[in-house]
């Protein structure tokens, strides 16, 4: 079930799932994510793309064979493909996956609006949201002002945590 829309409905955004024609898409948007990563190491053009959609291809492999029961989603704007959205929920805890848009859709508050989406809903049924982020990555300022806090590490990635206010009974 995809998660409610709240503040992210302010940007025409909607969710639907993923299907196998929309595989090239998240391809490019994966490479869009690493492309200046990529260009550092002075490879050829060709040889940077290569890897890029070699790496996608074993991101997405080890998502599926790892999260069978995820909900794999596109994000739209106005009908239009403009990210991707994959989220793992077991037990008390919304795992998001992974949370990319379109370079020309970054920074511009549609991520902050469906964090804050993801977030109520969490909150609402007293989950915890965990993530992985890399150190370096511009999205851990996000989470952080979230609420995220750093607990621990695995392997490049730290694990990010967001616990829902405590209420009082």
């Amino acid at each position: 079930m995809p998660p409610p829309l709240g503040r992210a409905a302010a940007f025409d955004v909607t969710y639907r799932p993923l299907a196998e024609p929309d595989l090239p898409f998240v391809a490019a948007l994966y490479a869009s994510t690493r492309a200046e990563e990529v260009a550092s190491t002075g490879w050829p053009e060709a040889f940077q793309r290569a890897f890029l959609a070699q790496q996608h291809q074993a991101q997405h492999d080890h998502y599926q064979a790892h999260y069978p029961g995820a909900e794999w989603l596109i994000i739209e704007a106005g009908g239009e493909a403009i990210g991707r959205l994959y989220l793992d929920e077991r037990g008390d805890d919304l795992h998001l996956i992974d949370i990319s848009l379109a370079p020309e859709r970054r920074g511009g508050g549609i991520g902050t609006a469906i964090m804050a989406d993801l977030l109520g809903w969490a909150g609402a049924r007293g989950k915890t949201m965990t993530l992985y982020v890399e150190p370096p990555n511009p999205a851990r300022r996000l989470y952080e002002r979230l609420g995220f806090a750093a607990e621990g590490e695995a392997g490049v990635y730290q694990m990010m945590v967001w616990r829902p206010p405590l209420t009082s009974s």
